[in-house]
């Protein structure tokens, strides 16, 4: 098994809070976490059709059987039985009781601020990481990433990425999205999420994908926030503070998975990644999502994100940093050349005194400096 940088973490808020709460998408490992850091609570499995039916009739009865510590598994399912585990945290008085794991957002988010604020630490974990793969001693090219995507399973004899893929976009559209919308026609849905890979690392435009897909402006709006509530895609948004209308506002889109973005673009392999004309966004997508990944696996929020101003010049991910804003360009490119800071170099021109470190992460193998700008290496970068 892959060690997850999440792990210390994990334990960490155990010991200091009465319930862990593990949320990210399907089949990132949030099971597979919780069992191994927390191998003396009992297991409990929501999905389960029966266990589910159980807690729902009977939550007092279900709660006296299964006490702590217990992992709930999947508690999207099961949001009632949240408010009694606040009755049993409140009881103790003690910390590392309840860990519980779900991948639906809003029931989760709904419930535990309901019932679980304060008395619960939050964490979300996506799938691997390429620091935890290098940590695994798994090497693996730029494109081959890009291709296969990070799904543990992938990584632990599992099916090829082809069919991961395939099988995983089956059951979410069969299974999350029926629950979380009453989709009258699946396959406008599947135009349209296949409309928005192709659109990945760009500006959203909700208005060009309603025409695109044939639906209406808040139908978009409706689909999108249901692919961000189950972690499919994340918007980065824009950071623009008191600028005035220098900087747009609009947000990025990006998939959670590289893997999936390339099953829905039709590459059928990892050597097709080099030559196709979204290469550069897929890339792009790729470092930025590991860039959040950094941050979640140690707690922290993901407070990353993008700066553009209104005549297109634009720097790919910016985050505050000791009183200073940090800019990172990512290029695919394997060579560096001073013409990939020039995004960075405008944007420094624009915010005077302002702008921290500069960084160019790259597909190349050196590390080097140039006037101030720090080019590294994709690899070295996310890890």
């Amino acid at each position: 098994m892959i060690e997850r940088t999440m792990a210390k973490t994990a334990r960490d808020i155990w010991s200091k809070y009465p319930v862990v709460t593990i949320t990210g998408p399907r089949q990132s490992g949030k099971t597979t976490l919780a069992k191994a850091e927390f191998p003396d609570a009992e297991y409990v499995n929501l999905e389960i059709p029966d266990v589910r039916e159980e807690a729902l009739r009977d939550a007092r009865g279900f709660m006296a059987r299964h006490k702590a510590p217990v992992i709930f598994d999947e508690i999207q399912n099961a949001p009632e039985i949240v408010s009694y585990i606040q009755a049993e945290v409140d009881d103790a008085g003690r910390n590392s009781m309840y860990v519980l794991t779900g991948s639906h957002q809003p029931a989760l988010q709904a419930a535990i601020s309901q019932s679980l604020a304060g008395r619960t630490g939050i964490l979300e974990l996506l799938p691997l990481s390429i620091e935890e793969l290098r940590g695994a001693n798994i090497g693996i090219s730029r494109d081959r990433l890009m291709f296969n995507g990070f799904m543990p399973r992938l990584y632990n004899k599992g099916p090829e990425p082809m069919q991961l893929y395939a099988d995983y976009f089956r059951t979410y559209v069969e299974r999350d999205v029926r629950q979380l919308a009453n989709l009258r026609n699946l396959r406008q849905f599947e135009t349209f999420i296949r409309l928005l890979a192709g659109r990945v690392a760009q500006l959203l435009n909700i208005e060009s994908l309603a025409s695109d897909t044939g639906v209406s402006a808040t139908t978009v709006k409706d689909w999108l926030s249901i692919l961000e509530a189950s972690y499919v895609i994340r918007l980065l948004r824009p950071y623009y503070r008191n600028f005035g209308k220098r900087f747009i506002k609009a947000p990025k889109i990006y998939f959670t998975e590289t893997g999936l973005v390339s099953k829905l673009l039709g590459i059928k392999s990892a050597e097709q990644i080099a030559t196709h004309p979204l290469v550069g966004s897929i890339f792009e997508n790729m470092v930025v999502m590991e860039a959040f990944k950094r941050r979640l696996n140690r707690g922290e929020q993901g407070d990353l994100y993008f700066m553009r101003t209104s005549h297109g010049v634009e720097v790919d991910i910016a985050w505050e940093h000791e009183g200073k804003l940090d800019l990172c360009e990512i290029k695919a490119g394997s060579t560096f050349h001073d013409d990939m800071a020039k995004n960075i170099r405008a944007i420094e021109r624009l915010l005077p005194g302002e702008v921290g470190h500069k960084i160019i992460v790259y597909s190349g193998r050196e590390t080097t400096t140039a006037d101030g700008i720090l080019a590294i290496p994709f690899h070295d970068f996310c890890s």
